[in-house]
């Protein structure tokens, strides 16, 4: 008896082909969503770090500017300090064009002609003893009995660093054959994220 054989290209053959492109479209349509999925994770656990790393840095500029209000204001400050520079009238001589980098006068800045403001020129990076900024710190005592914290991990890359410059109030009423004595204080402050280059700026204007 003679053994018949279904044609090459049977109804049954053809099936397991289409199924078998069927499975490799799947498996290229799950990887692709995979490596998507790990991108968006990634990105968001890197926007997360960003976040924070920012979050540090700011938070160390506003407590650059609390120390610079209480260096103003003389509350706490080491004895024998800068306490007449501000109190109770404005000492321009102790403010220096392009801002000052040794004792007193230390980040002290005065207004310019062009009334371009000084902090724009000053290197807040330099820790320098010859630096334009002040430390954290350094007027108010803190910096050696509770430094700041800095470091590796969730820490600042250094201490935050800020500016004073005395500018003519711009509020005060003139009067004419009067000269111009009252002054208000702007303080620049910036602060550090884990890393140098991780910056934050803050800015405000302290009146008496």
């Amino acid at each position: 008896m003679a053994t018949t054989h279904p044609p090459f290209n049977s109804p049954s053959k053809r099936q397991r082909g289409v199924s078998l492109m069927v499975v490799l479209i799947l498996l290229i349509i799950v990887s692709l969503l995979g490596v998507g999925g790990i991108q968006l994770a990634t990105m968001g656990e890197r926007s997360a770090r960003n976040d924070r790393d920012q979050q540090i840095a700011w938070q160390a500029a506003e407590a650059a500017l609390v120390d610079a209000e209480f260096d103003i204001y003389s509350k706490g400050v080491i004895v024998g300090t800068r306490t007449s520079v501000f109190m109770p009238a404005t000492d321009t001589s102790q403010f220096v064009i392009g801002c000052g980098s040794s004792g007193n006068q230390k980040g002290l800045c005065a207004e310019t002609v062009t009334g371009k403001p000084a902090w724009l020129s000053v290197d807040f990076l330099d820790t320098s003893s010859s630096a334009k900024t002040v430390a954290w710190g350094t007027f108010t005592g803190r910096s050696t009995s509770n430094p700041y914290p800095t470091g590796g991990g969730l820490k600042s890359a250094q201490a935050p660093r800020y500016v004073i410059e005395a500018i003519k109030d711009p509020t005060e009423v003139q009067t004419k054959g009067i000269p111009e004595s009252r002054y208000v204080y702007r303080v620049t402050a910036m602060g550090f994220g884990p890393r140098q280059d991780i910056q934050a700026v803050i800015q405000m204007i302290y009146r008496e």
